[in-house]
């Protein structure tokens, strides 16, 4: 899954997941302009397995996140040379989590979400919601909602990893509260926001007492 090859990046014209604007507008009857991007509304899940006493998080490779350490050294690149920038920096662990593109509720999003990435089975009673917020405001708006659930290993039915049919390649990543604490502590981690705030309301709110 490490191995990262024919890396290419060519000006986007049409997606199915973004859509790019530029957005004109007076602020205290000032001309602005500011380029923006319009994307799915998601959810996020935080998992917690009380047999095992573990975090369930996910990791996998993100083209921004890669693209953009590519660019720290080399802000002109168009095609990249995969030996010189191996696909390990590109890899990122998260959250479970996924966009809400179907007709359904976010909650029912999460259930399959944990499913499909982690290969729990989760009744939908079991999920409690945390809060809605904001992921992005500098370059997207979109809305993002985090949920909490516990598991047990008897609802584990699969190994995860994502969907096969739409490309996705997913690990599994167990890790004990010692283990997340430590995390915290990195002056650097290869991880978005919303999943140091996750883990933090975790330990805070849900994790047991050691």
């Amino acid at each position: 899954m490490d191995k990262i090859q024919d890396v290419s990046v060519e000006p986007m014209t049409k997606s199915n997941f973004v859509h790019p604007y530029r957005m004109h507008y007076k602020q205290n009857g000032r001309k602005k302009i500011w380029d923006l991007v319009m994307q799915h509304e998601s959810v996020a899940i935080i998992i917690y397995n009380t047999d095992i006493k573990k975090m369930i998080f996910v990791r996998q490779f993100r083209p921004a996140v890669y693209f953009s350490n590519v660019r720290q050294v080399d802000p002109d690149c168009k095609s990249v040379d995969t030996t010189k920038f191996p696909g390990d920096s590109g890899f990122t662990l998260e959250l479970c989590a996924g966009i809400h593109d179907k007709d359904q509720s976010l909650l029912h999003d999460a259930k399959d979400e944990v499913l499909e990435e982690c290969g729990y089975d989760v009744p939908l009673e079991k999920f409690e919601k945390v809060i809605t917020y904001r992921s992005g405001v500098g370059v997207t708006g979109d809305l993002a909602t985090l949920f909490y659930v516990e598991v047990t290993n008897d609802m584990k039915l699969a190994s995860g990893g994502g969907l096969e049919d739409e490309g996705e390649m997913i690990d599994v990543v167990e890790m004990s509260i010692p283990e997340v604490r430590a995390l915290l502590q990195k002056d650097q981690v290869p991880s978005p926001g919303g999943f140091l705030f996750g883990i933090m309301w975790f330990l805070q709110n849900k994790a047991p007492k050691e």
